[in-house]
């Protein structure tokens, strides 16, 4: 199991789904990952944030927003968070949430880049992260599909300590790792035409110990399935999929290092 006790800026660090339907979200999240649901209450007539753990282990969270599509948020760790706001501005970005003290477990902002896709800032203090990395049912990849993807690396680069890597994916197109020093945290893919009309969007993806089991439960579960179990050469097998509430996300069976 690997066990996190701090991440270096740049690094993806924590996903946060917001869903239409918390209680069902929960029940499908539980059920296809074996998560455990911890509720901490949001105050009078307000659903519970709950924080999603594998064992007694924070891996992930969801609360209920209806008035925004489901999606998944994430995060990136950084040094300060304030900066960091400031420097995604002064590059174009929009600051959909100017920095802020989530309690005393961190301080977090919001951005969306010049090309559509939003992720947040998350300087930690109580709260690092997501305990557990790379393991069965934790994260293990945060990925960009982007409408301009040369632009969208320009952007990402500069904002965050990113070295960049390049490789063909299982689709046949370019695909771009984005390294922390020597580790991979995200990569990215350029939306194409045959994918339709799509909003650039970051997502996540999970590990797991068996991708074509786990597409199957999911479906069984009321899952969408846009990319079947697919094998990546050198990498593993992935699938990407939509929760019943309609939030992408990515299951991936990786080859042994």
């Amino acid at each position: 199991m690997t066990e996190m006790t701090k991440y270096p800026p740049g690094a993806f660090s924590w996903d946060e789904l917001a869903t239409s339907d918390g209680s069902a979200a929960k029940k499908f999240y539980t059920t296809l990952f074996g998560w455990k649901a911890n509720e901490s209450p949001m105050g009078p007539d307000q659903p519970p944030y709950v924080m999603l753990e594998k064992g007694s282990k924070p891996v992930a969270a969801l609360y209920e927003n209806k008035k925004t599509r489901p999606h998944w948020n994430s995060y990136v760790s950084v040094s300060n968070v304030d900066d960091a706001a400031k420097k995604a501005k002064s590059l174009g970005a929009k600051i959909l949430a100017e920095p802020f003290d989530v309690m005393d477990v961190g301080r977090m902002a919001t951005i969306q880049d010049p090309y559509g896709a939003v992720l947040s800032l998350w300087q930690p203090k109580k709260h690092i992260g997501a305990h557990i990395l790379g393991e069965p049912g934790a994260l293990v990849w945060t990925e960009l599909m982007t409408t301009d993807a040369k632009s969208a690396e320009s952007f990402h680069t500069r904002l965050f300590p990113w070295k960049t890597s390049q490789m063909q994916s299982a689709t046949g197109g370019p695909y771009t790792s984005f390294l922390v020093g020597e580790n991979g945290t995200g990569g990215m893919m350029q939306i194409t035409p045959e994918m339709g009309k799509m909003p650039a969007h970051w997502y996540p993806y999970f590990a797991v110990d068996d991708c074509d089991a786990t597409v199957a439960k999911a479906k069984g579960l009321g899952a969408q399935v846009h990319v079947p179990a697919t094998d990546i050469p050198n990498v593993g097998r992935f699938a990407v999929l939509s929760d019943p509430q309609g939030a992408p996300f990515a299951v991936i069976k990786t080859q042994p290092m």
